[in-house]
């Protein structure tokens, strides 16, 4: 790699470690480490927000998937927004009820502590398994800019995340994630530009595009087997947004570090904006690089766009463009090694032994984050052999085994009095053990039933053995 791009991306590692440093002697105790003692601007939490959720799944795999079809991905961040919406006016007010240290406690006052540690345990299972997919796409720019192996470019980058969450604990995370935020639209943008200017104009790239139907936005059928399509994007992306901003601790601990519910719901709403203007963003990347000649076939779809970030681009803007690609990867690393240890401390070890001390909590944490950041590097490596599936896909398709039962189990604490702790914890373990055993086996009609679909049908089965559950116990007459 060229000496100016380098440099440019020392003085962003520079600058990660800098920031994570800065919060190191502020973290008198766990409420700062894992909440930052509920003082984060909304603005900040809500670039956050964005920048966690997104990260290398959109800069990596999103252009790829424009590259080689059309725009109607953008279908799913419309209900992305529909399910921030419905989250901030229901769920949100519950949150900030009382003291919660994680999204599960709140399942705690409602069913009891058995059903906290059982949606805890799902969410650490399913964020390690899905986070990792997102680690290994940290690997791919890493790999293809300095040589470097796949599982050392993994363990590269797995460290430097550490170096500023382990120090600077969740104000650490968040304000990196402004700074990752910035930095990889930025590249975006420039990418779009240069890739455009070599197809002879942004004008003539969008009419050629539009020509072959390329820049198709809604796909009006009514299909459960066609991935993107209006309503699968209004339905599946709203409940899989609610699961994910409303049931998730990596998502609901950002909303829960804001000075007050208003705030968080300006953050939340404000998130579902933005992440439609970015994946629109790196989308026309995308049709970008296809109308460039950038789409080799013999490349994954998700290493189109740092191949072109290296060899198109010139020196310095080059090294943006990766320096961006890696700061989004770190951004959804460094969120979920936080969560992940903010869960297993507070949901698992706090009570389970009784320590209850923040300072000592503190400590508990830390470990907590290194633990994580072993296992997620390790899980890594299993998908390095992994098909030409964009990452994307992959990660969300996993997410979705579970986010189901998780929202299908907060709509019974809500809207059904009758369920007990024992009907909830039947709920979510039945419905994720269908739900992964349709994914790792995916029989019949269920192969071709298409991933946004996953949260709704995980949601119903939650919401059904609950319900009947409770009915069959009253029947019963059991107390």
């Amino acid at each position: 790699m060229r000496p100016l791009d380098l440099a440019v991306m020392g003085v962003y590692f520079v600058a990660i470690a800098a920031i994570g440093l800065y919060f190191t002697k502020r973290q008198r105790d766990a409420t700062d480490y894992f909440l930052g003692r509920h003082s984060l601007p909304w603005w900040a939490v809500m670039f956050s927000i964005v920048a966690t959720e997104t990260s290398a799944l959109t800069v990596i795999s999103v252009p790829g998937i424009a590259a080689r079809g059309d725009l109607t991905f953008l279908q799913i961040s419309f209900g992305y927004l529909v399910g921030r919406i419905g989250v901030a006016v229901w769920l949100l007010p519950g949150y900030f009820r009382g003291e919660n240290e994680t999204a599960y406690a709140r399942l705690e006052r409602r069913f009891g502590p058995a059903t906290r540690r059982v949606a805890s345990g799902i969410f650490m299972g399913i964020r390690a398994l899905g986070d990792s997919v997102r680690v290994f796409a940290t690997a791919i720019p890493l790999h293809i800019v300095t040589g470097l192996s796949i599982p050392a470019s993994i363990a590269a980058v797995a460290a430097a995340t550490l170096l500023y969450t382990w120090t600077g604990g969740i104000k650490a995370v968040v304000w990196v994630e402004v700074l990752q935020l910035a930095i990889y639209v930025l590249g975006g943008i420039a990418a779009l530009a240069i890739a455009a200017q070599l197809a002879g104009g942004l004008g003539g790239t969008l009419d050629r595009a539009a020509d072959l139907g390329k820049l198709k936005v809604v796909d009006w059928s009514l299909s459960l087997s066609t991935t993107y399509t209006l309503l699968g994007g209004l339905i599946g992306g709203a409940l899989l947004s609610a699961a994910s901003h409303g049931t998730d601790h990596l998502i609901v601990q950002r909303l829960l570090a804001t000075t007050s519910l208003a705030d968080a719901r300006r953050a939340l709403v404000g998130s579902g904006v933005l992440v439609i203007l970015q994946f629109g963003l790196f989308l026309l990347v995308g049709t970008a690089l296809w109308a460039a000649g950038a789409d080799d076939p013999v490349l994954r779809s998700d290493e189109l766009f740092p191949r072109f970030a290296v060899s198109s681009l010139p020196p310095g803007l080059s090294g943006v463009v990766i320096a961006g690609l890696l700061a989004a990867a770190m951004s959804t690393l460094a969120s979920s090694l936080n969560s992940l240890a903010s869960a297993a401390t507070h949901d698992f070890y706090a009570p389970l032994t009784g320590r209850r001390d923040q300072r000592h909590l503190l400590a508990v944490g830390r470990w907590a984050t290194l633990i994580w950041a072993v296992v997620l590097g390790t899980l890594a490596l299993s998908f390095a052999g992994s098909s030409d599936t964009p990452v994307v896909e992959l990660a969300l398709s996993i997410a979705s085994i579970t986010y189901g039962s998780l929202l299908g189990t907060y709509i019974l604490g809500g809207a059904l009095v009758s369920v007990r702790q024992r009907d909830a914890i039947l709920a979510i373990a039945v419905s994720t053990g269908i739900m992964l055993a349709l994914f790792l086996v995916k029989p019949g009609s269920f192969a071709r039933l298409a991933w946004p679909w996953y949260v709704p049908m995980g949601t119903a089965i939650t919401v059904t053995v609950g319900w009947g559950a409770s009915r069959f116990r009253v029947g019963r007459g059991a107390a």
